[in-house]
């Protein structure tokens, strides 16, 4: 099913490329997602095979022509068509993965003993972009077990500036 999803939101990220209106879709998908996990009614709806495909296909056409990019509105109807609307919200991540590594944008997760402050997120943001060589940008996390410091994960690598990991080196170079 994620090869399908990821098929499917590479065919869509073409097209956005195309036009040049990648943030635009992304933003569409964005508002599409916030509609569908408000109303978890509307999926169930959009895949039943007990309502005809032509009926389940108009409605997408009455919520969302003339609201949404064209290209969105005709993706929508091909998964409502094909039975694979339930893979919307997987084809919307990986649209977004591709959109990130296009704008080449990379997502630090920072999990840290204590909230950071404004000041200590600006700076760490500007000591990761120098490092990547391009924008990053910040998800946050507080875990108070890690004691203090830091500990970034971002392109599949990790640092662990945390207390909780120099007191295990530590207890582990005096127990040897």
């Amino acid at each position: 099913m994620m090869q399908m999803s990821k098929e499917y939101a590479e065919a869509l990220f073409m097209l956005a490329c195309e036009e040049n209106k990648k943030q635009e879709y992304a933003d569409s998908l964005a508002v599409v997602m916030d509609i569908l996990e408000n109303n978890t009614e509307y999926i169930d709806f959009l895949s039943s095979p007990a309502i005809p495909v032509g009926e389940r296909v108009e409605a997408i056409d009455s919520a969302f022509s003339g609201e949404l990019p064209e290209h969105i509105v005709s993706f929508l109807k091909l998964l409502c068509e094909r039975s694979r609307i339930r893979m919307f919200e997987e084809c919307t991540a990986e649209y977004n993965k591709l959109l990130k590594v296009s704008q080449q944008i990379s997502t630090a997760k920072v999990t840290s003993a204590v909230e950071i402050t404004e000041e200590e997120e600006k700076n760490l943001i500007q000591k990761l972009e120098k490092m990547f060589g391009h924008a990053v940008k910040l998800e946050k996390a507080i875990d108070p077990s890690i004691i203090g410091g830091m500990i970034i994960e971002s392109d599949g690598k990790v640092v662990d500036a945390s207390l909780r990991r120099r007191l295990s080196d530590v207890k582990e170079v005096i127990s040897r």
